[in-house]
């Protein structure tokens, strides 16, 4: 078997012709570069050129991934409290998989009091020493109240010590594709093991608010009182800018001043990450002129609707030698307004897809270029059945395949 692209037209989608087509592919794919189809964006000849005072910072569309800004997106910092979102999508999944409820209570031990409660002087939800609060409690005072307090005990309520509870956390991180963050405590204060960049940071937004949306109505709200201590939302766009609703910000000397933001304005989510920062005002300055920029100069463009046929895999030992592929959802960039983006879409699949073929089997994935980067990536489907091809069929097919295959070996030797 081998990995084949195939070339999606705008309209219909291309299929395959024969032999010619399929030597196109396998000449290109030789070194792993997939064939491609320009899907072109003409606008202005000059684009709008972004420069941003963070060290640090990311602006990612929600829905489709698009990345429109990045600036040292890949360096590791210190998180601060922006951390925190790791501790609540461990709490989310728990949840989600029964393995804890809301209304359970846990335990704010003397060793979560004296370091994230009130002598510890620091953002807490004012948890009494000894007391039990409910799970979700716990979790609006992580959430609204950035409590130390709140994620030590939800550390401890779930993994018996917070150590253990940070393993979980880089664990979970691995599966949700974040490769490079590491954690050491629940809540974000100092420690050399606890590192993300703000590309990690956003992609861990991004599935919040994709994965969890009756939780992630929590980032929203502007207050939470506990212990009779009323305290508000740290956020600054949520009072700056309309359809904001938070993530989290946070601050340590070493990692300096941050945010995850996001907000919503026309049908479109942005999420923004800045880190490094010298002041809280800086902070919401950056995060809020980067925001504004993103809305200002990109739109949402709609390269396939779901379900429209997008192009053909090629089928071996078939009755037909191919299968439609569609997206269930539909296939979406962000591209600039006034700016002139190529896009490159490109059906990836490892190939050719062995018959019997359902309707609705994976087959691969639609990858779309925007310049150098992967703006959007989304899995595609067969929209059609193919059955078992004749004995002679699958021979052709097979003798193909064998002349593919000697061909890319002989190549690879070269």
């Amino acid at each position: 078997m081998t990995t084949r692209s195939s070339t999606p037209d705008r309209r219909l989608g291309l299929a395959w012709h024969g032999l010619m087509a399929a030597v196109v592919v396998l000449a290109i794919g030789l070194d792993g570069v997939a064939l491609a189809a320009n899907n072109s964006v003409q606008g202005a000849k000059k684009e709008e050129v972004y420069e941003t005072n963070a060290p640090t910072a990311i602006l990612v569309e929600a829905n489709s991934g698009s990345v429109l800004f990045e600036k040292n997106a890949d360096e590791l910092r210190a998180p601060s409290s922006m951390m925190k979102l790791m501790t609540v999508e461990v709490v989310f999944n728990a949840i989600r998989k029964d393995e804890i409820k809301l209304t359970d209570e846990f335990l704010i031990s003397e060793n979560t009091w004296r370091k994230g409660g009130a002598p510890a002087g620091g953002s807490t939800m004012f948890a009494a020493i000894n007391s039990r609060v409910p799970v979700d409690d716990l979790l609006h005072g992580a959430i609204i109240q950035s409590g130390n307090d709140s994620c030590m005990a939800l550390a401890e309520g779930i993994a018996g010590n917070e150590s253990a509870f940070a393993t979980k956390m880089t664990a979970r991180a691995r599966e949700l594709g974040m490769t490079r963050s590491t954690f050491a405590n629940s809540n974000g204060l100092p420690d050399p093991g606890n590192k993300m960049t703000v590309r990690e940071l956003a992609t861990l937004a991004r599935h919040i608010i994709l994965t969890y949306p009756d939780f992630y109505k929590l980032f929203g709200e502007r207050e939470f009182t506990w212990n009779k201590i009323r305290q508000f939302n740290r956020n600054p766009l949520l009072t700056a800018m309309d359809g904001a609703d938070e993530l989290k910000t946070g601050y340590t000397k070493e990692g300096g001043y941050g945010m995850v933001g996001s907000v919503a304005q026309n049908g479109t989510r942005l999420i923004v990450v800045v880190n490094g920062l010298e002041s809280a005002d800086d902070r919401a300055a950056a995060a809020k002129k980067l925001l504004e920029w993103g809305f200002r100069n990109f739109e949402v463009r709609t390269l396939f609707a779901a379900k429209q046929p997008i192009g053909y895999a090629k089928v071996f030992g078939g009755d037909s030698g191919s299968v439609r592929v569609a997206a269930s959802e539909p296939v979406q960039v962000m591209v600039q307004k006034n700016g002139s983006d190529k896009l490159l879409a490109r059906i990836v699949y490892t190939g050719p897809v062995r018959a019997p073929v359902a309707p609705g089997r994976p087959i691969g994935v639609i990858k779309v270029w925007r310049g150098k980067e992967v703006a959007v990536e989304t899995p595609v489907h067969a929209t059609d059945a193919v059955g078992v091809g004749s004995t002679m069929r699958r021979a052709m097919d097979g003798a193909m395949e064998l002349v593919v295959g000697m061909v890319r070996s002989g190549a690879e030797k070269l």
